[in-house]
């Protein structure tokens, strides 16, 4: 397991109490890690969560992206882990960019960076870091939907004017990230020793639900 940074957020014995959810994460799977003494909240294809109380944010991804974004001097930020749907017009060679799908990928952006400043955040602060887009579900229509959520958040990214301070994106295997929004901490683990069918079942099922969605007409992620 690599780490950048070292958390501040560690204790000793029992655990102290646990921090409240801001508003609108109360849903989010919360529990004390044992090993990193920690707080950790644990979000699947589709969540996101921030946090101000010194949490862990804990995803495993696969061809899916998470954009860890947090505001170093306030003290706020959070994760998201998104997947762009895939459409028959991506299919047929059209620019991705002028289909729905962006907009999703927009809206799952924009949902979480928004949180971050209701929050206490300032946008000029911002610290970007980016993880995933495994080739998981290479087969998946014949695309490399982990490369497609790539080229999203970083054109996304570039036209917001919003530096990437560190990315770990690509390759052929799944990763589990646990990100410190208080001190920016990210320890990454490669999941090399098995194809890992949970994480293939998990998003495979997510770009199902997704593709449904917005051949609907609406784009609904939490």
């Amino acid at each position: 397991m690599s780490a950048e940074g070292v958390t501040s957020t560690m204790h000793i014995g029992k655990p102290p109490p646990q921090p409240k959810a801001l508003n609108g994460f109360e849903h989010i799977n919360r529990y004390w890690d044992k090993r990193l003494k920690v707080y950790a909240a644990k979000i699947l294809p589709g969540q996101l969560y921030v946090s101000k109380a010194g949490e862990m944010v804990v995803t495993v991804l696969g061809s899916c992206v998470s954009a860890c974004v947090r505001d170093p001097i306030n003290g706020v930020g959070g994760m998201n882990h998104f997947m762009l749907p895939v459409q028959h017009s991506e299919r047929a060679g059209i620019n991705p960019e002028l289909t729905d799908a962006a907009r999703y990928g927009n809206w799952a952006m924009e949902f979480l960076i928004n949180e971050v400043l209701k929050n206490g955040g300032i946008r000029k602060n911002l610290e970007v870091k980016l993880f995933g887009g495994g080739r998981v579900l290479a087969g998946m229509n014949k695309m490399d939907v982990g490369q497609k959520n790539i080229d999203f958040i970083l054109h996304y990214l570039d036209q917001e004017n919003i530096k990437v301070a560190v990315q770990d994106l690509g390759g052929a295997f799944p990763r589990k990230v646990l990100y410190f929004p208080d001190t920016g901490s990210v320890k990454v683990r490669k999941l090399k020793t098995t194809r890992n069918n949970v994480v293939f079942e998990r998003e495979n099922m997510y770009a199902k639900t997704i593709n449904q969605q917005t051949t609907q007409g609406e784009i609904e992620l939490f």
